[in-house]
């Protein structure tokens, strides 16, 4: 129970923390940087832990080919910015993987493993096509340490949403669990509507 306890507090204060920063740690340097920058905005943020919240709920090989996924392709994404290649608006398809993916874990849907992987990967993408382009290309850190800056604060985001994952497998936690994804969800839309800020 204290594990619990402990997990959902964690959320809440990142949370909180992400609403009022609003992206602040761009002007970090390097390594620093990179780290803060998944933290400092809800987009990123909520979308990471959502992907180890439903890996837990696909269970199996999902709960770490999930996050692999995510973050290898994230780094792809990276450097597809790098390139100076235009992959579309990142932010609406950033929001729009917070939408999708609030919703599955809000129905606990069960999709084949290869098209979860395949999903999360997508999105992944635009969220490191937007760490690049924001932290490396309009504020000119150094690309290899800005990278490890974020793979690292993603990989913790992604070890949060699947701690607090398996802290609530009993029935009222996965209830807890499903009403969290419609948070998200519910975020996203409201990130939409322009009352909140990424």
């Amino acid at each position: 129970m204290k594990y619990k306890k402990f997990f959902l507090a964690s959320i809440l204060v990142l949370m909180t923390s992400s609403i009022a920063s609003a992206h602040p740690g761009h002007g970090n340097n390097g390594l620093a940087g990179g780290f803060i920058h998944p933290f400092s905005g809800i987009d990123h943020l909520l979308a990471m832990i959502a992907v180890g919240l439903w890996a837990v709920q696909l269970g199996g090989a999902a709960l770490y080919l999930l996050p692999i996924s995510f973050v290898s392709v994230m780094v792809f994404g990276g450097l597809l910015a790098k390139l100076g290649l235009h992959i579309g608006d990142p932010d609406a398809f950033i929001t729009t993987s917070l939408l999708v993916l609030g919703l599955l874990i809000a129905f606990a849907a069960r999709l084949p493993l290869i098209a979860g992987t395949g999903l999360v990967g997508l999105f992944a993408i635009f969220h490191g096509y937007a760490h690049v382009t924001e932290g490396v290309l309009e504020q000119g850190h150094s690309m290899a340490e800005f990278a490890v800056g974020f793979v690292a604060a993603t990989i913790i985001l992604h070890c949060i949403g699947i701690a607090i994952g398996l802290s609530l497998k009993n029935r009222t936690g996965a209830r807890l669990v499903r009403l969290a994804g419609a948070g998200i969800a519910a975020c996203a839309v409201l990130i939409w509507m322009g009352w909140i800020q990424t």
